[in-house]
């Protein structure tokens, strides 16, 4: 049997003009969270929305080095990196409540990034039946939050667990 995976719906992603300068090295740069989708920021580390989502809450936790390969971390932003994971593990869960996180990290151009010269912890919630029948049929995919709500909700829990240090 001839099983394949398809998601066309990333196809405008794969389309779209990349820039020369790293995503993950300006956006942070530029001073403008919410308009970058910034949601929360640690000492090495920062998590940002994606803006080509599988899911709703689909997030990714990044370095502030631009490397790409997890053995170019020293130990500090290492833990830093996995304790802002973690973080953003509990937010989603109390946030959307999902059935269960995808997390991942792809290194290198062949296992999937996209951007392949910076780090990122990819944490996708998922729910049971979420693959549904417009992406199964058509390849498109419903994300029934705007990107405005989905920040303010994440922000704001974000925010508290800060306020709880």
């Amino acid at each position: 049997m001839d099983n394949r995976l398809y998601s066309p719906w990333r196809l405008r992603y794969v389309l779209s003009k990349k820039s020369e300068e790293c995503i993950f090295c300006i956006k942070p740069k530029a001073e403008n969270d919410e308009k970058h989708l910034i949601l929360h920021r640690s000492k090495h580390s920062f998590v940002i929305m994606n803006t080509f989502p599988y899911n709703n809450g689909h997030l990714m936790v990044v370095p502030n080095r631009h490397l790409a390969v997890l053995s170019a971390l020293n130990k500090q932003e290492l833990s830093d990196l996995f304790e802002l994971v973690q973080l953003t593990e509990k937010i989603l869960n109390i946030v959307y409540s999902p059935d269960g996180i995808n997390i991942g990290i792809n290194l290198g151009r062949a296992a999937g990034a996209g951007i392949d010269q910076h780090l990122h912890v990819h944490l996708v919630p998922r729910w049971n039946g979420d693959v549904n029948f417009l992406s199964s049929l058509s390849g498109t995919r419903v994300i029934p939050e705007s990107f405005e709500r989905a920040y303010r909700r994440l922000k704001e829990e974000f925010d508290k667990a800060e306020e709880e240090k």
